[in-house]
This record gives structure tokens, C-alpha cells and sequence, in this order.
């Protein structure tokens, strides 16, 4: 049987991002000479902050069309200081995600071994959940402007934009994906008291398809009673689709509740495979502690564990995790911003010695 060969993009961006990417390629190649099954081809991109103070650009102008030759896309952050954010993120990020038509954004949510939530009243499997964001309008879609720069009338504006088919589609990947996991059971966030019409068509639109999945249990949560019931009520979640803003803003209080934002992964997927998907921490660039060795991979290596379920390769997938919850269960491998003294470089070892299986 031939070996299969997986094309990966790498894309370290600033700050931390390129350090725990390349924490993270070591554990990926340290996987594949385990499994001997499959390998990885890797290229790496210098797309950044540090591209775009050169020249002018985050990337090229092609570079959404020059992923397409990969596999999969492994991300690290992209941020700087002394550069507007919306700059970065328009320049680099989302001019992936958009023209690959990523839709669906996944983040699971969980409090790992060794790793303590601030809710004090959170045991072991309370809090289990699966966020999924749209990825691709609402109000993050890019349309508005500005007009009379400087004036006492000058206006902006950002307008969000909800079409039937892309909450269609994302509202079933959210009750496919509630289907297949034990509990099947699915809640929506919406808005739809204030905002009449894009959330009122989200709501209609969920409980189209809910009649779909008559085996999906779902109910419905404004999103500002949702940050109550995360933090009061963690159980009663399980998997949750919300719009790109909504996720965005509920995904960080959910990477903070499991007990560190160092710890949670992301997928944007194109779920139909028309295009690659792209696999990212979510923690950012975090220029405070960037050079000091000090950074968590721990996120990133979780997001390469659903980068290869996503390759179907999911016997190392299911190793990779097995081997971070060895690895978190021991508070001597613990990164400060889970309390400890641990460095990056120290995590990657012993992640890679448990993915090695020096005890199998």
C-alpha cells in the first residue's frame, strides 16, 4: 500500500503564530514516523505583518489561488501593534477564509485534563460543547463605508448581510454535526428581539431545518441570555451555531470558561472539500509574550488533531489528543497562562515523546 502524502500550507503569521507552528510541524512529522502510513509535504509561506511593512501586502494577490494546490492550511495568528487590526485581519485572514469559502468555523470547547475552569461549580464533562460560527457574511460580510471623512457629519457604516442560502447551509452543517454527537442536541443564538429582519430570517431559517433532523433535540437563546446560561448552566449545552459576530464574541468566553484561550482550536472548513480547509489557535499573536519560549501549543496542536480527522486520518488524530491530555494532566507541563512554568519547548517534547508512545 503506497503512502499517503498530505500537501500542507504553512502559514506561521506573527507574533507567537510562527512559534507554535513550528511546534507544531514537529509534532505533526513526529506523528507521521509513528503511524508510517502517511507523510507530510510541507511550505511554508512568510504571509504577515512583517510581509506587509516590506510590501505592501499581506499576501499576494493570487494567494487564496495558490492554496488551493494544498490539502489543508495550518495558521498561526496574525496581529501586530503598530498596525490596524482591521488591516491584518482583512489583509490576511479573511482574504483566505472568503475566497476559499470556509463557511463553517468549529470550535469545541473542554476542560481538559489537569486544567482547572474558573466555575467553580464545573465537574468533569459539564462542560462539553461544540461552537459553530458562520463564517462567511452576517457581519462580517464587508459591505458599508464611510462618507465625509473629518466632518461633523461623517457616518460608517457596517451592514450585515444574511442570505437564505448561506444560513441554510450552516444551519444544517450545525444540526448535522449536533446529530453525530451523543447527546444530539443543538441550541441557536440569535438576536431576533432587536434585530428584526437578518435574525428573524435565522430563526425561520432553523426551524426550516430543524424538520430535517427530527432526532436533533434544539432550542433557541438570545445571545445575551446565552452568556448567562454558559457561565450558570454550562451542562445543559452541547453543540451551538450562532452568527459570525455572535460566535466570535461566545467562543472566546467559551476558550476562557474551559480554563485558557492557550488551549482553543478552530477549523474553518469548506465542508463540501471544493476547496481547502484551514486549521488555527485561536489565541492570536500575543506580542507580550512573543521570543520568550513561553507560548501554550496546546491550541495548535488540538486544531492539528481536527486538521487530520479532516485528512481521514483519524488513528493519529485521536493519538494527538490522547497524547495532550497526558500531556495538560501534569501541572510540571503547564505554560503560565495556565498557572505554570512550563515552556513551549517543554510541551512540544513531551508531547512528542507521548505521540511516540515511549511506553506503548
Amino acid at each position: 500500500m503506497s503512502k499517503r502524502n498530505h500537501k500542507i500550507a504553512a502559514i506561521g503569521g506573527d507574533g507567537i503564530g510562527v512559534e507554535v507552528v513550528d511546534a507544531c510541524l514537529e509534532v505533526l512529522h513526529a506523528l507521521a514516523d509513528k503511524d508510517g502510513g502517511f507523510s507530510f509535504a510541507v511550505e511554508n509561506f512568510d504571509w504577515s505583518t512583517e510581509r506587509y511593512k516590506r510590501t505592501g501586502e499581506f499576501m499576494p494577490a493570487d494567494g487564496a489561488d495558490q492554496l488551493r494546490a494544498f490539502d489543508a492550511i495550518l495558521f498561526g495568528a496574525v496581529g501586530a501593534p503598530d498596525v490596524p487590526d482591521h488591516l491584518t485581519l482583512w489583509g490576511l485572514r479573511l482574504s483566505i477564509c472568503q475566497p476559499l469559502d470556509q463557511y463553517a468555523n468549529v470550535r469545541p470547547t473542554r476542560v481538559l485534563p489537569g486544567i482547572q475552569s474558573p466555575l467553580r461549580h464545573v465537574n468533569d464533562g459539564e462542560l462539553d460543547w461544540v461552537i459553530v460560527r458562520e463564517n462567511s457574511e452576517g457581519e462580517y460580510a464587508g459591505q458599508g463605508g464611510r462618507s465625509h471623512p473629518g466632518l461633523p457629519l461623517e457616518v460608517a457604516t457596517d451592514v450585515s448581510i444574511f442570505t437564505r442560502a448561506g444560513i441554510e447551509r450552516i444551519m444544517r452543517f450545525a444540526f448535522k454535526l449536533a446529530q453525530s454527537r451523543p447527546r444530539k442536541l443543538l441550541t441557536v443564538v440569535t438576536k431576533s428581539n432587536a434585530q428584526r429582519h437578518g435574525m428573524v430570517l435565522w430563526d425561520q431559517i432553523a426551524a426550516e431545518v430543524a424538520k430535517e433532523f427530527p432526532d436533533v433535540t434544539w432550542d433557541k437563546m438570545l445571545v445575551d441570555a446565552m452568556t448567562v446560561r454558559m457561565t450558570m448552566d454550562p451542562a445543559s449545552l452541547d453543540t451551538i451555531v450562532a452568527t459570525n459576530l455572535h460566535a466570535d464574541i461566545l467562543s472566546d468566553l467559551a476558550a476562557g470558561l474551559s480554563g485558557s484561550i492557550g488551549v482553543a482550536p478552530t477549523a474553518n472548513l469548506n465542508p463540501e472539500r471544493e476547496a481547502p480547509s484551514m486549521f488555527e489557535p485561536i489565541h492570536g499573536s500575543a506580542f507580550d509574550i512573543t521570543g520568550k519560549g513561553t507560548a501554550n501549543p496546546v491550541a495548535t496542536f488540538w486544531t492539528a488533531a481536527m486538521m487530520l480527522e479532516h485528512l481521514d486520518e483519524k488513528p493519529a488524530a485521536d493519538r494527538l489528543m490522547s497524547a495532550i491530555e497526558t500531556i495538560t494532566a501534569n501541572p510540571d507541563l503547564h505554560t503560565p497562562d495556565l498557572g505554570g512554568n512550563a515552556t513551549t519547548r517543554m510541551v512540544t517534547d513531551a508531547v512528542i515523546e507521548a505521540v511516540r508512545g515511549r511506553n506503548d
